[in-house]
């Protein structure tokens, strides 16, 4: 059975509308259509010139012209290699991205018997949690009349901050919440990963 024709307008060709995706998200080169910009970058003499002029200057350095502040009066145009631009700015955006990533919160659990083998344990784990820029979030559960030993589970989280000093501070002193009481330590500035990562 013959299947209807669905024709696309371009001869056969691939349909325009998906070659507009590609195109670049500054206007670069011959894509400039003002009469006149002002011209920066390096290697550059600084002022306005005509358009056809910056291109000419931009192509005998092997660089690419590019307009990066359109709604100025004339557009300022930079002599740039393109290309070399949008990879250090994707680098730049997947750096930003990574870092706003890494702020997480890491839970600790305690009882309020925790013994010294269990709490050296744990500790370690959270050392390296906060060299890593996490937050860690330590608590103690209190179980049936366990929360009559409050004290002790105060006494174990702030055993918990002074082992850590060097690497995480305390946002505040530990709080009682239901049968929980929890205490929460922030990275210290400057000692991210600098003592190595080993638990």
């Amino acid at each position: 059975m013959a299947l209807p024709f669905r024709g696309n307008g371009g001869g056969g060709r691939f349909n325009p509308r998906f070659q507009r995706q590609q195109e670049p998200e500054h206007r670069i080169n011959d894509r400039i259509r003002v009469p006149q910009v002002r011209l920066v970058g390096d290697n550059v003499t600084v002022g306005v010139y005509p358009t056809h002029e910056a291109l000419r200057i931009a192509q005998e350095q092997e660089m690419d012209l590019v307009e990066i502040s359109p709604n100025a009066d004339p557009p300022v145009c930079k002599v740039i290699d393109y290309k070399k631009f949008l990879y250090e700015k994707k680098r730049k955006e997947k750096e930003m991205k990574a870092n706003a990533k890494q702020s997480e919160v890491k839970e600790i659990r305690f009882t309020p018997g925790t013994d010294d083998h269990d709490f050296d344990f744990k500790a370690k784990h959270a050392e390296g949690f906060l060299k890593d820029g996490n937050k860690v979030k330590a608590y103690v559960q209190f179980k049936g009349r366990a929360i009559q030993f409050k004290e002790r589970g105060e006494l174990v989280l702030l055993k918990f901050a002074e082992r850590l000093a060097e690497v995480g501070q305390p946002e505040a002193l530990p709080k009682l919440e239901g049968k929980r009481m929890f205490l929460m330590l922030t990275p210290k500035t400057g000692k991210k990963k600098k003592e190595g990562t080993t638990a």
